[in-house]
């Protein structure tokens, strides 16, 4: 079972339980917290009164090559012969459905695409190149004239995948290195050479896709202050349009899951020094802070997608791995993490008929509060804030009522700035970002996340 406390989990300290590591917020709420829907919503009905002209598609491939000791994503190491394809097959039927479900084709528009997973990058270039069609062709998406975004690792980024996907209109790729070092990537349980890495880096480069991501860990085993400068600087090297900086964290049922799960107070101040090294260093080196762990350069092209907002706008999501959301209902299939049964639910997703898809099964019902506590989230946690004239439009209230005992602990701490229009954490909260953002969890989501049983 999980261990999430059912108070709020910033303490005296300014710290949880678990020290200022607590978890990375990327959505809200997370997936531990979603349960089967005995009535099985019917997803025509669910998108029926949700605005659809601004809305992120989302495709999820569940497969890698190998699965780093770190990971407790959505995703399997390898697929037996066959497997791949008959999950492009079922990608399709659930594509059909969900169009099918969102109704007039004249009023449905997408701002942004994404291939995440797992690795997409596993798929042959035909294959991306028939994901690519089901994006197009399906669910109505115009590649080349949104941003689309795609993850890659070094192993897979291969000169003819990289040209499928510069030829469809891919705007981002985003490569897992986390480390530079042979040894540290080995102490993080993903193997890799250097060599294979500046190679992959080379590639993208003349692939030309305009914006180069590059992923760095912070906080492995053996990693000093002056190895991580090294990462940085052979990453800087390749002037990459983002860098994103991720702290170390050891979850259950992962590969390096074996180790204590104690709070550790030396590792946490490792961390955050590590954090602040690597900050000052991009800041230095001219980047911009758009987040705790998204850096930006400064002459980077523009990210585009001006017209989506994450706080607002629906999320269509395909594949196994993959959330979709609505105003009212976030949702999924089952979720898991460790390897049987992950494997269970692939095997489940590719079996499916396609009236099988048209179904709502995993997930979590928004109510007006979480609503809130999802947009003071999602704004918050980004270094240009919250818009309070544009929450105060949406919900009828300001943030200070509706929070004011949790933005008031951030205030107390220095965590927090307001200058009447804009509520924003300030550098020391933005380093926080990872026990800010669990303090704002509601006690109800904090409680179904603590009953999850992990699987």
């Amino acid at each position: 079972m999980t261990t999430a406390p059912t108070a709020s989990p910033l303490t005296d300290d300014g710290y949880g339980p678990a020290g200022p590591y607590q978890s990375y917020v990327y959505a809200y709420p997370h997936k531990t917290a979603y349960r089967r829907l005995p009535d099985r919503p019917a997803l025509r009905e669910l998108w029926a009164a949700e605005p659809k002209d601004a809305l992120s598609l989302y495709l999820h491939i569940p497969f890698c090559e190998v699965r780093c000791g770190f990971c407790n994503l959505f995703t399997r190491i390898g697929a037996p012969d066959g497997l791949t394809g008959a999950y492009l097959d079922a990608l399709d039927r659930q594509a059909g459905a969900v169009r099918d479900a969102l109704g007039d084709t004249d009023t449905v528009r997408f701002a942004t695409a994404a291939f995440g997973g797992g690795t997409p990058t596993f798929l042959t270039a035909a294959e991306l190149d028939r994901l690519c069609d089901i994006a197009e062709h399906r669910m109505g998406a115009d590649l080349r004239a949104v941003p689309l975004s795609v993850e890659a690792s070094p192993a897979t980024a291969t000169a003819d995948r990289l040209e499928v996907l510069a030829a469809r209109g891919t705007t981002r790729l985003s490569l897992g290195v986390q480390s530079f070092d042979d040894t540290e990537a080995r102490a993080a349980v993903r193997p890799q050479r250097r060599a294979d890495v500046e190679a992959a880096l080379g590639r993208i480069r003349d692939a030309r896709v305009p914006v180069l991501n590059v992923d760095l860990i912070y906080g492995i085993d053996g990693q000093t202050d002056a190895s991580w400068l090294r990462s940085l600087d052979a990453a800087l090297a390749w002037r990459p349009e983002e860098l994103y900086l991720y702290p170390l964290y050891i979850r259950p049922l992962t590969g390096l899951g074996r180790r204590t799960h104690a709070p550790d107070p030396a590792w946490d101040a490792l961390r955050l020094r590590l954090y602040r090294l690597g900050r000052d260093h991009l800041l230095a080196h001219g980047y911009e802070q758009r987040s705790m762990r998204m850096f930006r350069r400064a002459d980077a092209p523009p990210e585009g997608a001006d017209d989506y907002a994450c706080q607002s706008d629906g999320m269509i999501g395909l594949g196994c791995g993959a959330r979709s959301y609505t105003a009212r209902l976030h949702y999924s299939f089952d979720y898991a993490v460790g390897m049987h049964r992950i494997r269970s639910i692939i095997d489940d997703y590719v079996a499916r008929p396609a009236e099988d898809f048209a179904y709502a099964e995993y997930g979590r019902r928004m109510d007006a509060d979480e609503s809130r506590r999802r947009h003071l989230l999602q704004s918050l946690l980004q270094a240009d804030g919250l818009d309070v004239a544009g929450y105060r439009a949406r919900f009828g209230s300001a943030p200070e009522e509706d929070f004011r005992a949790e933005l008031g602990r951030f205030a107390d701490r220095d965590w927090l700035t307001d200058d009447g229009t804009t509520l924003r954490l300030t550098p020391e909260g933005l380093a926080h970002s990872d026990a800010v953002g669990p303090a704002l969890f509601s006690p109800a989501v904090r409680s179904a996340m603590a009953a999850y049983e992990r699987k």
